[in-house]
């Protein structure tokens, strides 16, 4: 094996490493275990989980597409606006906007309060605490992954084949089924399953609404009972539920080879609405952006300016700059590791040169080590503790405890490597696909070896879509809760820690300004990655959502 495919296969290799050794689990059932499992509380979890991934999933699909369509083929007040602030929802991590919906909502919140005042003492609405009001969470939440890749796929599509559907005598709501929905059923299955993944990979927003789940299982038998072995049982069976959502994905893509013509024919002109249709389009986005992003913003500033103003002096600082740098540290680590191993893969498995079947298993290895984005965080978190638990007590054997691995930077850098390469590979991979050949080739020819072309053709050309993997990146590690909780040294605490201990115990006004930091800089993030697909530097505006599948 050349040089170059070692680069691929050793990082490939140590990246599933941890997966590899949850799976081996299942080689090693215990019955006891699951016995008891399945005597307390497995049934539940089982069923909270299917409900809830069906509750989201249809919820993401109908809000994302049906948000698509309308800003891709309609033409109304505010509508260029609302197709980029549809998008910030994103920017609010789950365990936030939780916490958040469940202080307004909940039965002492201000809404209830209000309609008790409005209806009298005896008037009771729905208990916001339970399965329904975590799936309107994680929905709000969530559904910028299908309104995204379905917005790119609608605009891929040709008004021509619209066209021809519209001489067979379909309306336009027969356009819509028949012809608009299938060519974009690629891209409605990726970013469903994005979402689905989303919510098995959730603990927090589960336990905020009392919903025991899978997820939330794996965390309670770990560090609630310290029952580690049950815990990597259950790791084994959501790690199998997980494959099972991207196999399904897959599968779906490759059954649904629709071949779309929009930049080879004329485009779709948007329809425009007047009268109380544009009103109904304008409102309807406006007022879902007002519950998913707008009121929890409210609250939390509501929430921060007391709670800043009341601390003592230097008492905030003391606390919040730490946890700042540790956040800002971590996340910049992981950016720089993640984009780094991205690139060597991506390069080291171009199509360049010859077929080969070591070529081919080199980039068959590489696939399969991006499937550490389908796998929750806790899970990553516990194969990572697994697999350096024996090497640790080695390593104190050999140093006499001047070494620690497990809860450590090395442990936790480790966990967002296998977490998050999907995200770097996938970007930097779809931009060496639009480096033409010809251009390596004419390098080659002048005597260049392999780092040079890559330093002085390559990365010029792809610097936009190493720089949105980088960014990609910092912001998932900025926001990530589980791997980070389980993994971090000790006494390091980042923001998403921090804000997640606050709301547990329900001291959400303490929670808001950590909460509003990790907002402000995923909101920037957001809108300059969509900045970049739209400006056509990165010209291929799903690879940042695809690139994690």
């Amino acid at each position: 094996m050349d040089a170059n495919l070692l680069a691929a296969t050793l990082p490939a290799i140590l990246i599933l490493l941890p997966l590899l050794g949850l799976a081996l689990a299942w080689l090693r059932l215990e019955a006891a275990a699951w016995l008891h499992l399945w005597n307390t509380l497995l049934p539940e979890m089982l069923l909270n989980t299917a409900l809830l991934m069906l509750g989201v999933g249809t919820a993401t699909l109908v809000m994302g597409s049906s948000l698509a369509w309308l800003v891709t083929n309609y033409d109304f007040p505010g509508a260029r606006a609302i197709e980029w602030l549809l998008v910030l929802p994103m920017a609010i991590p789950g365990y936030i906007l939780g916490y958040v919906l469940m202080a307004l909502f909940d039965y002492a919140g201000p809404i209830q309060t209000q309609l008790r005042a409005w209806f009298g003492p005896s008037f009771e609405a729905p208990e916001f605490r339970s399965l329904p009001g975590a799936v309107l969470a994680l929905s709000l939440s969530l559904y910028p992954y299908v309104y995204l890749l379905a917005r790119t796929g609608f605009r891929e599509q040709s008004a021509a084949q619209r066209d021809a559907a519209r001489v067979h005598g379909y309306g336009r709501w027969g356009v819509f089924f028949k012809v608009a929905l299938p060519l974009a059923r690629p891209s409605l299955a990726a970013g469903t399953a994005l979402a689905l993944m989303e919510t098995l990979t959730d603990f927090a927003v589960v336990r905020y609404f009392n919903t025991v789940t899978l997820s939330e299982g794996v965390v309670r038998l770990w560090i609630g009972q310290m029952d580690r072995d049950a815990a990597v049982q259950l790791s084994s069976a959501l790690m199998l539920i997980a494959m099972s959502v991207v196999l399904v994905e897959r599968r779906l893509r490759r059954h649904a080879r629709y071949y779309q013509l929009g930049g080879q024919s004329r485009p779709i002109e948007r329809v425009r609405l007047r009268g109380w249709r544009a009103v109904a389009a304008s409102a309807l986005p406006l007022a879902l952006l007002t519950l998913a992003f707008g009121l929890p913003v409210i609250q939390l500033v509501s929430w921060a300016i007391p709670e800043v103003v009341a601390s003592a002096p230097g008492t905030l600082d003391a606390v919040f700059g730490p946890y700042l740098l540790n956040t800002v540290g971590l996340a910049a680590g992981s950016a720089c590791l993640v984009s780094a191993v991205a690139l060597v893969m991506a390069y080291a498995t171009r199509a360049y040169g010859p077929p080969s079947a070591a070529k081919a298993r080199a980039r068959l290895l590489a696939r399969m080590a991006t499937l550490g984005y389908a796998m929750p965080g806790a899970v990553v978190a516990l194969g990572v503790l697994l697999l350096l638990a024996p090497l640790n007590e080695v390593a104190l054997n050999l140093t006499g405890g001047a070494m620690l691995l497990s809860a450590s930077l090395i442990g936790l850098m480790y966990a967002y490597l296998v977490r998050f390469l999907a995200i770097g590979f996938g970007n930097v991979e779809a931009s060496l696909e639009k480096v033409t050949p010809s251009m390596e080739m004419a390098a080659r020819s002048l005597g260049a070896g392999a780092l040079r072309v890559l330093w002085r053709v390559h990365l010029p050309l792809i610097r936009t879509g190493v720089f949105a993997a980088s960014l990609l990146v910092f912001v998932d590690t900025f926001k990530e809760l589980p791997a980070t909780m389980f993994l971090r040294p000790f006494g390091m605490e980042t923001l998403s820690v921090w804000t997640y201990m606050l709301a547990s115990e329900s001291a959400w006004q303490a929670a808001a300004l950590p909460s509003l930091v990790i907002v402000l800089v995923s909101a920037v993030a957001t809108l300059l990655l969509m900045r970049l697909s739209r400006s056509g530097a990165h010209s291929n505006g799903r690879a940042g959502l695809e690139g994690r599948l």
